[in-house]
């Protein structure tokens, strides 16, 4: 049997003994009318539910469950330690100095091959002879060239001269029109001419070295034979030379 509610009435038909300090428990007839309690112990279980969820997930992924609602700090410093540890890692190796490997190390060359002037012809450069009369470099090919800019260089002028064959003219090319003929073996001939605009070197683009003379070997139809930057003996061309010949 039922115990009496607070005002004496008896409890409804089918309810159970409740705490008489509930007061007078009501059941409407129409479950409608408990629409509004029932939307606001909806709301005041949501949070709770939204949490339970949160700490399920977290349950399942081995963290940390807060017990009174806030987040643990350890998660947010731990973030946070992340990103300064990468964005630390990745400054440190950016500046690190690096050890080139040797296959990083810079091929330098200081002046240019035969090989570069494959496939390329010499330009038809006007020079200038003693006379202030205009000469065409082509018009003296074959040729084996000396720039004679930097350095007189007598002794390598006069060992070319000597060792041209018949129909290779040698030519010395100055960078100012004040020629200066250089003295050769008896019988050769040499052929000063002056470059004031210094085409020449800047087809060859080999800078001037002082004490030192450049050579060029052109064959008959203009293109370039051989380079040498730093003529030192008829060594470094005689072979070239001969092939000049007719």
């Amino acid at each position: 049997m039922g115990m009496p509610d607070a005002d004496g009435h008896g409890p409804a038909e089918g309810l159970p003994g409740l705490p008489p300090e509930w007061g007078r428990v009501v059941v409407p007839d129409d479950a409608s009318a408990l629409a509004e309690e029932a939307a606001q112990v909806r709301l005041e279980l949501r949070p709770r539910a939204r949490r339970n969820r949160r700490n399920r997930w977290r349950r399942l992924l081995g963290l940390a469950v807060p017990r009174d609602g806030r987040p643990p700090l350890g998660l947010p410093l731990l973030v946070l330690l992340v990103a300064l540890l990468t964005t630390a890692a990745g400054l440190f190796a950016v500046t690190w100095p690096r050890t080139p490997r040797s296959g990083d190390d810079p091929t330098v060359v200081p002046y240019q091959t035969t090989t570069d002037l494959t496939g390329r012809v010499l330009p038809a450069l006007e020079l200038v002879d003693a006379d202030d009369s205009i000469v065409s470099l082509r018009a003296l090919l074959p040729a084996l060239i000396i720039l004679v800019d930097a350095c007189p260089c007598p002794d390598r002028v006069a060992e070319a001269a000597e060792l041209a064959p018949p129909g290779v003219t040698v030519v010395t090319v100055h960078g100012t029109r004040a020629l200066r003929p250089t003295p050769v073996p008896a019988g050769a001939t040499v052929r000063p001419l002056a470059d004031p605009g210094g085409g020449l070197r800047a087809f060859l683009q080999v800078p001037p070295r002082p004490g030192s003379a450049t050579a060029l070997l052109v064959g008959r139809t203009g293109n370039p034979v051989r380079v040498v930057p730093d003529l030192r003996s008829a060594d470094d061309y005689r072979a070239d030379l001969a092939r000049l010949g007719p």
